[in-house]
């Protein structure tokens, strides 16, 4: 049976993605940090799922789970990692808590780096398994390529995220094991929807104030447009079992939009275009 480690299922996209991939034979091994979120998956995909109750930045608890699903795997190759478990930190980066951004590249860098580390060698990386070697699947964004006002914390992470996997895509040649990056626009998932409860009341001393509550309404906009978790389950299924897979995929509810946005604007451009539509310039 073909198996799989998907961080971050206990909602959105990871959800998504372990329901579908169960449904297709996988066995799925899914990280949570809650027991309840794990008795609850466990009780509706049955036998095809095991929960890994960790914290991404939790170096400790991370190899650890590793070493339970090796226990399980014996010499067989785990045939994906997807690493998914992620969160957004909005505010101006003039004025943003020095915290709130190490926790963001802390979750959405680092946990990614720990998860990696610890699982690689059951993909087939500088370990001889039986079976062929396993793909990583990095959940991007398009802010991993694009950088919008109050949303830099989380694009930092994901430019990031971008350049280092194509780094490590690089570095695993020697063993066949490939990274693909998959970068969605909005989908309808908490990271989009709880836009209304982040609380940044913190800055209405700064000249942000109104455009930052202009960034609130686009958040809840982009959460009902947004694209349905299920598109998302059915490309990371694509992407861990097609034959030839791409490095990227690029998937969002107006592709010509996002097009014309990352391709054909110029830059100083779309500067204006954004600062006027957000309030911070007339």
């Amino acid at each position: 049976m073909r198996s799989v480690v998907i961080t971050g299922v206990s909602t959105g996209i990871g959800e998504a993605a372990a329901r579908r991939l169960a449904g297709e034979g996988f066995h799925v091994f899914g990280s949570v940090r809650r027991m309840a979120d794990a008795d609850r998956l466990r009780g509706e995909l049955g036998a095809a799922f095991t929960p890994l109750l960790f914290d991404v930045t939790d170096e400790t608890a991370v190899r650890a789970a590793a070493r339970e699903v090796e226990a399980v795997l014996g010499s067989a190759t785990l045939s994906g990692l997807v690493n998914n478990a992620g969160v957004a930190v909005a505010g101006p980066l003039l004025h943003l808590p020095v915290a709130d951004l190490r926790r963001q590249m802390e979750i959405n860098l680092t946990g990614v780096f720990l998860v990696t580390q610890a699982f690689a060698p059951l993909l087939g990386a500088g370990q001889e398994r039986s079976g062929p070697p396993g793909r990583i699947l990095n959940i991007s964004s398009v802010a991993g390529r694009t950088g919008n006002p109050f949303m830099g914390p989380y694009s930092a992470s994901k430019f990031a995220l971008e350049g280092y996997s194509q780094s490590l895509r690089r570095e695993l040649l020697p063993f066949g094991v490939d990274v693909i990056v998959i970068a969605p626009g909005a989908v309808r998932t908490p990271i989009w929807s709880k836009g209304e409860e982040i609380d940044l009341s913190a800055y209405d001393s700064t000249p942000y104030r109104k455009p930052l509550q202009r960034l609130k309404a686009f958040m809840s906009g982009a959460a009902a447009s947004g694209l349905p978790v299920e598109r998302l389950g059915d490309l990371i299924a694509h992407a861990l079992t097609v034959r030839r897979p791409r490095p990227r995929y690029r998937i969002t509810p107006d592709p010509l939009q996002t097009f014309v946005t990352e391709s054909l604007l110029p830059t100083r451009l779309l500067d204006r275009i954004i600062g006027r539509a957000i309030g911070l310039l007339k």
